[in-house]
């Protein structure tokens, strides 16, 4: 796993994986300043319908500790904006895998696998729908998870599981719906579950890393190649420990 994983980061930064690197990372970008804005706009609106209700409760008196703490509140959701961008890292890289995954999957294959069958690639429409499929599961995540955060760290425990679970099933089943048909490979998925669930791990790993978390879908699916390929021709783990 361990070998796959630093295959991953090594052509992370190759030449052909640049181009699509920076269109994934752009994308990301696009998504969380659209999520950004849409969640700053609701808590604004919620702000300030609180603060007019709190002031005709009150009475006039009030408005001044009012307006003190509506700007309380405005910075502390700001700031938790911010917080919030790195928890909703996984559902963001779901949605940009969804729509570069074969062209991921096509660059590891002619790298490491010039020698095998290449995959066929997954249809836009099915890899966007299991692209928002787990985008959706976490955000309901983040949402359990977010109370829990207030309890010595319990709820990113819970998330970083949680994390590496949704990413390991999307990126395995991404990479093997290449060689399977969906309802196939959802069963490779739940009968290697172990080992899909160990590299979902360092998966969630690296999108817990500010910054660099937005090349996740180029290591996720990079990653989930290699262990396909292990998962399904233990061949090819034998050649490479030759050759070496």
């Amino acid at each position: 796993m361990l070998d796959a994983a630093l295959k991953a980061l090594e052509q992370l930064f190759s030449p052909p994986f640049r181009s699509v690197l920076l269109k994934s990372i752009a994308l990301a970008l696009v998504l969380l300043f659209a999520l950004g804005i849409g969640l700053q706009r609701l808590i604004a609106w919620l702000i300030a319908g609180g603060g007019g209700w709190l002031e005709t409760a009150l009475g006039l008196h009030a408005h001044g500790p009012v307006t003190a703490l509506e700007w309380v509140l405005t910075i502390a959701a700001g700031l938790g904006l911010i917080a919030g961008a790195i928890f909703l890292m996984p559902a963001v890289t779901s949605l940009v895998a969804g729509l570069y995954a074969d062209e991921i999957a096509d660059l590891v294959e002619r790298e490491y696998y010039p020698g095998d069958v290449p995959g066929v690639p997954v249809p836009i429409g099915r890899a966007l729908i299991e692209g928002v499929k787990a985008a959706l599961l976490a955000l309901v995540v983040y949402l359990v998870a977010l109370p829990f955060l207030l309890l010595a760290g319990i709820g990113a425990i819970i998330f970083f599981i949680a994390t590496a679970f949704l990413l390991g099933r999307v990126y395995f089943e991404l990479a093997a719906m290449r060689f399977h048909p969906v309802a196939d490979a959802k069963r490779l998925r739940k009968a290697r579950q172990g080992s899909v669930f160990v590299a979902g791990l360092l998966i969630a790993a690296f999108v817990s890393i500010p910054i660099v978390n937005l090349a996740t879908p180029l290591f996720g699916m990079a990653l989930m190649v290699h262990v396909h390929k292990r998962l399904t021709n233990p061949r090819n783990e034998l050649l490479e420990r030759a050759a070496r």
